[in-house]
């Protein structure tokens, strides 16, 4: 298994006390596209906050000595859990959004990805407009997703707030983030903007394809 793909099922079957994943790459490292202060803020700060306030919320708790991956999946549909499946699935959604960027990336894909996102929308541009429209047209914060479906191959899906896909057992293969924290230090409220960067610049097209082949 490539090292992405360790690291996010390592994160999966980590059990409490939870830590706060490194990054794959150094806080400057997707400038000027996303700065360093925006990053690092994004992570020190936001992410970090979700680990720590998981680590509160199950330390006497049922889900106490589950993994994180069965926590997010039970706590999914329980109303009197809802905030630990807030901030456990905002510690997966945030590692699964740093693995799909890298610097340098963006730009059309090539391989098995490439030819399905082909089959799907027609063309790379195409996907592009849908993908940015998505992730626009969401209301207030979440996630746009390119997913994969077993019956109908490729597909753009947005999630509100803490929402995943892992919760609906469909598979995500790249992800940008929606909530303003991510983009608002560097396009304030240009959402459109940060999106069109993100698939220019910094998709990690590689991380893509490899989750095609993941298993759950």
């Amino acid at each position: 298994m490539t090292e992405d793909l360790a690291e996010l099922k390592k994160l999966e079957h980590q059990t409490a006390p939870f830590a706060l994943p490194e990054l794959p790459y150094a806080y400057d490292a997707l400038a000027p596209h996303i700065s360093k202060d925006t990053l690092e803020f994004h992570h020190r700060k936001h992410h970090a906050a979700y680990v720590e306030k998981l680590n509160k919320l199950v330390a006497e708790s049922e889900y106490a000595k589950k993994n994180l991956k069965d926590i997010i999946i039970e706590t999914a549909e329980s109303a009197k859990d809802k905030k630990i499946f807030n901030n456990a699935a905002q510690v997966w959604n945030h590692e699964f959004f740093w693995f799909s960027m890298r610097a340098d990336g963006g730009g059309k894909p090539t391989g098995k990805i490439a030819d399905m996102i082909n089959d799907a929308f027609g063309s790379y541009d195409d996907f592009c407009t849908k993908f940015v429209d998505k992730g626009v047209e969401q209301f207030g914060s979440g996630w746009v997703w390119l997913i994969a479906d077993k019956d109908k191959g490729l597909a753009i899906k947005t999630t509100g707030n803490a929402d995943l896909l892992m919760a609906s057992g469909e598979k995500a293969l790249l992800t940008a983030d929606l909530w303003e924290h991510a983009y608002y230090l560097d396009y304030q409220n240009r959402r459109k903007d940060f999106l069109v960067t993100f698939l220019k610049h910094l998709a990690n097209w590689d991380f893509a394809e490899k989750n095609l082949s993941r298993r759950s």
